[in-house]
């Protein structure tokens, strides 16, 4: 008898795979929470039914949410990660010898429970010294600071159950006022592709346009994402994220990666003439 994780994208699509056995499953206060295995994609997590990552892709997402905005800043030090209970985006912050504190909120336990147990391939790095881990709502976290961040980074749930505040107009001016002078928030944007999603992709970028002066919005391939083609928000106070781009400084650093390179950081800013319209209509 065959198993399959199937995950509802629109009324009309659905995504799935076949699953060799359900190695976890779990109900926090929050979420339910379950680990998977499969030949084709190895482990991955979902939450409330939604793909969160998976073995074989996720190095897609965590590169392109993390080594763009250090390819730009021209030196992190203090880093707020929102989310990433998984891990995946700590792991690559790490790998900067510069890098002297990393925040990271995550508002469920059991998600970093789970991922150190049943993924360590991206929760690896969460007992960093530089890595401290606050298990609270990421909106109350930074309304309360100001001033402090070079970098914030939000790798936040879809729009929708514990990451529904994550996409609001008061969070990101909060997000603004905790940054410093010359800091960057990068968020994950959704997908454009879907009506439905399309629309979350708006709501998102007009708020971060209201809130920031330069906001750009960058693009990855990642399989198992709705339609596979997914966004992220490139937002700053001082630096534009392709002008600005110091890839020789970047490259001397000799980070081995797999999908980001400074070459392709450029060209992710180039984005289809349909987003181009989606985004231009709510700025």
């Amino acid at each position: 008898m065959e198993m399959w994780f199937t995950e509802k994208h629109t009324a009309d699509v659905k995504f799935s795979i076949r699953v060799d056995r359900q190695i976890y499953t779990g109900q926090s206060d929050f979420q339910r929470i379950d680990v998977f295995e499969s030949k084709e994609f190895g482990r991955f997590l979902t939450l409330d039914g939604y793909m969160m990552l998976t073995e074989r892709d996720e190095f897609i997402y965590h590169e392109m949410i993390t080594h763009v905005p250090m390819a730009v800043h021209p030196a992190v030090r203090n880093v707020l990660v929102i989310g990433a209970g998984d891990g995946g985006v700590v792991r690559e912050l790490t790998r900067y010898p510069a890098l002297e504190n990393i925040d990271m909120v995550e508002i469920d336990p059991l998600v970093v429970e789970v991922s150190k147990k049943y993924l360590p391939q991206t929760a690896c790095r969460l007992n960093d010294e530089r890595v401290h881990i606050y298990y609270e709502d990421g909106l109350r976290f930074v309304r309360s600071k100001e001033d402090l961040y070079d970098l914030i980074i939000v790798d936040s749930t879809d729009p929708f159950g514990p990451g529904e505040g994550l996409f609001t107009k008061e969070f990101y001016g909060s997000c603004f006022k905790a940054l410093k002078e010359d800091g960057i928030m990068v968020n994950q944007h959704e997908s454009p592709f879907y009506p439905e999603d399309a629309v979350a992709c708006q709501r998102a970028h007009k708020r971060i346009v209201e809130s920031f002066p330069i906001s750009r919005v960058y693009q990855a391939h990642i399989p198992t994402y709705p339609s596979g083609h997914w966004l992220f928000g490139f937002a700053s106070k001082k630096y534009h994220p392709v002008h600005d781009l110091d890839g020789a400084r970047w490259n001397l650093l000799g980070i081995k990666t797999r999908y980001y390179t400074t070459r392709l950081h450029g060209g992710a800013f180039m984005l289809p003439a349909y987003v181009e319209e989606l985004l231009r209509d709510v700025e």
